[in-house]
């Protein structure tokens, strides 16, 4: 496991620690096949990609995990959910082995690793890991965030019209589900500045940090999202979806925000 001597003081479980070994062992190979040789192949959707390393990303985190606590489920993007009947645990793992798989196939590199922990049903743990930058968010239920063993806050803007946003589309955005060409362009009408990472977990990681005041997006998986919702929370911001509901993971839209200025998000959203 993970020494603490990569999270100084560190708050966190023997779970949480788990997460992050797993995170960084996953990131170490994802970070050596950047700009290698290797297949690519498409999903369902056109531009929804895989690449040998997704594959092997996940084969490594769960491995790790399962050497420690067989019998703990999983929810994982590329395997799915457990079908082992013998996992009966209190504790389902959500894992994103790659974030960001377009980016990486075309050798951009902004993506991340996304590990989360639920017990009993609720988020207890999450972890982003952005390998090429050597960024690691952490988050713990009731323990905070830290980047790197810093904490972390939301940020403190208070007005829409002042705020630094990002979002994302689904790889079905020429059929504009939930209005959401219609809701980019009234945000884009308010004169903000928007960025696209392409990274829904780096979305999430990095407004936990304050870098950006919000995030919006629809059609995200649970691995998407699982981790970055518990740093937001923790990091004392808020996560919603369009109705202005208190998120669930596997919500069909999400609003992660400083809490500030939410109100005035959901207005342009309905």
């Amino acid at each position: 496991m993970q020494s603490q001597d990569s999270l100084p003081n560190s708050p966190f479980s023997a779970l949480t620690l788990l997460a992050v070994d797993a995170a960084q062992t996953a990131g170490a190979l994802l970070r050596s096949g950047f700009g290698s040789t290797f297949n690519i192949s498409s999903k369902a959707e056109r531009h929804d990609l895989v690449t040998d390393y997704d594959y092997r990303s996940e084969q490594t985190i769960i491995s790790m995990i399962k050497a420690q606590f067989p019998h703990h489920r999983f929810l994982a993007e590329e395997s799915g959910a457990t079908q082992d009947s013998s996992a009966e645990s209190n504790v389902r793992w959500i894992i994103d082995p790659l974030d960001g798989t377009v980016n990486f196939a075309h050798a951009v590199p902004i993506f991340s690793v996304s590990i989360a922990a639920e017990v009993d049903g609720e988020l207890f743990c999450g972890v982003i890991y952005q390998p090429m930058l050597d960024e690691l968010f952490v988050a713990e239920k009731g323990k905070g965030a830290r980047l790197n063993g810093t904490k972390l806050h939301v940020s403190k803007t208070t007005a829409l019209t002042d705020s630094f946003l990002v979002t994302g589309f689904p790889y079905i955005v020429a059929e504009n589900p939930s209005n959401c060409i219609d809701h980019f362009s009234r945000f884009l009408q308010l004169g903000i500045p928007i960025r696209r990472l392409g990274s829904a977990a780096l979305d999430l990681a990095y407004t936990a940090a304050g870098r950006f005041d919000a995030f919006w997006e629809v059609s995200l998986s649970p691995w998407d999202v699982a981790a970055g919702v518990l740093l937001v929370r923790e990091a004392g911001g808020k996560v919603c979806d369009y109705s202005g509901r208190s998120y669930v993971v596997g919500n069909g839209s999400i609003v992660a925000s400083n809490g500030l200025f939410e109100h005035e998000i959901l207005e342009v959203l309905r």
